[in-house]
């Protein structure tokens, strides 16, 4: 039973870790635009000027 007194914080400390990456991604705009990277990754031609 004391063992839960270390398991329920630190499960706590790493879902706010995982919490804050979510919204980290979410602010770089990682997922704007999936199926265009996709779609541009498989095209011959190389784009030198990537998107902003």
């Amino acid at each position: 039973m004391n063992v839960l007194a270390y398991l329920i914080p630190i499960s706590l400390i790493l879902g706010g870790l995982g919490l804050a990456g979510f919204l980290y991604t979410l602010r770089s705009r990682q997922y704007d635009d999936p199926e265009g990277d996709s779609r541009r990754i498989l095209t011959d031609t190389w784009d030198d000027h990537p998107k902003p």
